[in-house]
């Protein structure tokens, strides 16, 4: 299978290439510099906008696409963040219909659904995409969730499928959520234990690859561990816990982030106060892999040792 991924320069990208390259042809394209890549792996240094992209398209049979492609750091000016993420994904889309491919995978987000204190005990796949009441800087991911459900619709000939994971963790991570277990003592907001989530890079990486059989589509909720309280994860990292209070807690991230002495946007702090639990009963039917990890071992690489 020729399988044109974009966003192959991240550290995810890099690993999902890697492994699907064991079975698949890999053309890679990402404007950012990636020299780790296996030989057997193609990298095309090129933005998604632009027309050397749909040259891959027109001289390559491409029988899939993974998207990994969209920007998170939330640091760009939203101009930019619209151009790469919103403006990119339309493009590809375009190319996608315009050349038959037979298979459209998108990695999203469960965090698009948005940590409400509205949020009913488990959010299903139909559920409104509320993220940018509380974090405006989310817009573009969700935008471009909204346009390939959109193309899911529209082109019932392709097997589109977007995979909303639940928080992704990993000693290779460098997200909100691993950089947040990674801290040596833990910010803990008073009077807040929400129910969360987690689900292991590798696991991701085996739903992804699965999610690209014959026959499988739809939106898809994807999550690790079962629910479980903050509290519990604290007591399983086996780390000392600093109790702050919400709104002094705030008040100081927005002053670190102003002056870049962290990468976890005060916003990201509602992740922290409100449940947001994905119903995944859709993914373990439709998916032919299940976690591999449970708790203790996701947790293994942020322990005190």
């Amino acid at each position: 299978m020729n399988i044109l991924m974009t966003g192959i320069s991240g550290r995810f990208g890099r690993r999902v290439a890697s492994r699907l390259s064991r079975k698949h042809h890999i053309i890679g394209v990402d404007p950012r510099k990636c020299p780790a890549l296996p030989k057997r792996i193609e990298h095309h240094h090129h933005d998604i906008r632009h027309r050397p992209v749909e040259n891959l398209f027109r001289r390559n049979k491409i029988d899939a696409v993974i998207h990994l492609g969209t920007v998170h750091n939330f640091r760009i000016s939203p101009k930019k963040l619209y151009e790469r993420n919103v403006m990119g994904t339309e493009v590809l889309l375009k190319h996608v219909s315009k050349y038959n491919v037979g298979k459209l995978v998108l990695l999203s987000s469960g965090d698009v659904y948005g940590p409400m204190p509205t949020n009913s005990h488990y959010i299903t796949e139909e559920a409104p995409l509320m993220a940018t009441q509380r974090f405006p800087e989310i817009r573009t991911m969700v935008a471009v969730d909204r346009a390939v459900q959109t193309f899911f619709w529209k082109h019932p000939d392709i097997e589109t499928v977007i995979l909303r994971p639940a928080h992704i963790v990993g000693p290779h991570v460098r997200n909100a959520p691993s950089n947040y277990l990674r801290l040596k003592m833990i910010p803990r907001l008073m009077g807040f234990d929400p129910i969360v989530q987690l689900l292991a890079e590798s696991d991701l990486i085996a739903m992804l690859e699965d999610s690209l059989r014959s026959g499988i589509r739809g939106i898809l909720n994807v999550a690790g561990t079962e629910p479980l309280p903050l509290s519990r994860i604290f007591h399983v990292l086996g780390k000392p816990t600093l109790p702050v209070p919400y709104s002094l807690f705030k008040l100081a991230l927005g002053k670190m982030w102003q002056y870049r002495m962290t990468a976890f946007p005060a916003p990201e702090l509602d992740h922290i106060r409100f449940h947001a639990v994905l119903d995944t009963t859709l993914a373990k039917k439709t998916l032919g892999v299940s976690p591999e990890l449970d708790l203790y071992d996701i947790l293994a690489p942020f322990r005190l040792h």
